[in-house]
This record gives C-alpha cells, structure tokens and sequence, in this order.
C-alpha cells in the first residue's frame, strides 16, 4: 500500500475575519505550526501594515522562529522589501517547511488570505519559477488597469475569467509571466499530483460584520503608528515594489506624497480593503471543498475528526 499523506490544515477566509485566531487555537488543541499564506507579511518593517501578530523570535538549532502566542510561525518578516516573492517561490518555501513540520510530529496549519498561494499548496500547482521582470512590467505600468485587463483576456482569457477585472496585481504579473515565457498564464497553474491530505477551513462571518473589523482594524493600525512605517519605507524603497503596494501602505503613499490629506487616505484604506474582502469570497467561494465553520468548536470537531483518520 502506498504512504499516507501527511495531513495539512488550511486556514481560508477574508481579511479580518478572524483566521489568526483560528489558527492559532487549532495549532496550541492539535500541536501545530503555522506558516502564513498572506503575500503582504514576508516583508520585514511592515509589521502594522500588514498585522503580523506581535511576536518573539526564539533560536531553534541553527535557525530563529517567530513564536507568537506560544505557537511557532513560519515565513513572517523574512524578506526585504526589495525582494518580492513569487507564487512559485513561496510554494517551495512552503512546501518544505510543511513537511519539516510533519516528520517531528506536529501539524503544518497554512493559514492566510491569498487564495493563489493557497492553493500551491492544496494542489500542487505548477508554477514556472518566473522572477520579476522589471523590464516588462516598466512597459506595463505605463497602461490603465481597463487596458491590462483587456490584452489580457485576449492573451488568456481562461485566466481572466478566474480574477477580478480590478485586481491589477494579479493582471500585470500574469502578463509579466506571458510576456517572459510566451505560454497562456493559466496553462501554467496546472495542479499536480497531492503533497498533503488537506483540509480547508473557511472562517465564516456576515459580511457586515467583516466591515466593521476592518475599519476597526484600519483605525487601529493609524493610532499604533502606521503612518510612521508607511515613512519608513517610503524612505528607502520605490512605491512600485509589491510590497510598498500593499492595502494601508499604497494609500498612505498618496498622503505622503500630498495627493490627499490623511482622512481621505484612512477612507480609502478602509474602502479598499472592504473591496479586497469581497474578492476574497469571491475566490474561496469557487472552492466547493472548503468546510466552513463560524466558531472554533466547529472548527476543532472538524480537525479531530480528520487528523484521527
């Protein structure tokens, strides 16, 4: 008979809703490590911006960990600005440590809100290892996001049917990738065979709900000093970087830059991450294999059910 996969829970759902917690809960119940999916904390000085949960980071062996709330955290503050991570990039990463995980008897608990990232891992994905072209994607910028989108559906419209026809991000990296290898981006992401036995888990909330943690949240990165970091960075790194993209710090970059006062960039922060949200259920919903769950009781009877299989 063939090995058993080793099992893997993943942690889905919008931004604010809670899947921290979660993680965090399932990992202290189940003996777990997380490692984050979120695209926005693998860059270090961007701790506010992107809530990475205070932590401490503790030597294990030869390498440091960030132990948040007793809990192991993986893939956190690890790169600089200057070097964004790929889709392809990250997988590796995170396939290696998943396994790590799993061979000293604890469980890999992927938790995040970016749904491609995700699933490089719930399926394998085959990626091509393209790194940022600065060249093309110079070329691209210089186009509105209607325009992108457009060449885009003709190049692949496979592809472009799958994103939101805002979401520039994701079209100029697809584009990026067209562009470097001469392939349909969506001929690309084709899903191998299984690493893991997987079990997804949506954090479930009203979406109004969700609204209200975001601005909440949003207000209370500005008083813990976000407009101080957004500064920081806008000091030593270009706004066309990933990461300076980032939701809190791209509109700070338009106060900062003195487009607009304050008030209005913190409205767009919240307006713009409510719209992220949103697009957030919009990718997880397609995913029929995602258990949702609306507490941790629920959450926890799904867990023990699948890790004692």
């Amino acid at each position: 008979m063939p090995a058993a996969l080793p099992k893997l829970i993943a942690i889905v759902g919008p931004t604010a809703s809670g899947k921290t917690d979660l993680a965090i809960a399932l990992a202290k119940k189940f003996r777990g490590e997380i490692i984050s999916a979120d695209s926005r904390q693998f860059y270090r000085g961007t701790d506010i911006g992107s809530d990475i949960i205070p932590g401490k980071w503790v030597k294990r062996g030869r390498r440091r960990v960030y132990v948040a709330r007793g809990i192991p955290h993986h893939l956190l503050s690890f790169r600089p600005v200057s070097r964004p991570v790929t889709a392809a990039e990250f997988q590796k990463l995170a396939i290696r440590l998943a396994r790590d995980i799993a061979r000293r008897g604890r469980v890999p608990i992927v938790a995040g809100g970016t749904g491609l990232y995700i699933r490089t891992i719930v399926d394998n994905l085959d990626i091509p290892p393209v790194a940022p072209r600065p060249d093309i994607r110079a070329r691209l910028e210089e186009r509105t996001t209607a325009k992108l989108y457009a060449w885009l559906k003709k190049l692949d419209p496979a592809y472009a049917a799958r994103i939101p026809a805002q979401n520039r991000r994701y079209i100029v990296r697809a584009l990026e990738v067209i562009g470097a290898t001469g392939r349909p981006f969506s001929e690309q992401q084709r899903a191998g065979e299984p690493l893991f036995d997987v079990l997804q888990l949506g954090v479930k909330r009203p979406r109004p709900e969700i609204y209200r943690r975001i601005d909440a949240r949003v207000d209370l990165m500005i008083k813990n000093g976000l407009i101080d970091e957004a500064k920081r960075l806008a000091k030593r790194f270009s706004w066309d970087l990933p990461a300076m993209s980032a939701l809190g710090h791209r509109q700070l970059g338009l106060f900062l830059e003195g487009k607009v006062p304050l008030e209005e960039a913190v409205r767009l922060i919240k307006r713009d991450t409510r719209h992220y949200a949103k697009r957030q259920l919009t990718w997880f919903g397609r995913d029929k294999r995602i258990q949702w769950v609306k507490d941790q009781a629920s959450a926890f009877k799904l867990a023990g059910k699948f890790l004692s299989c």
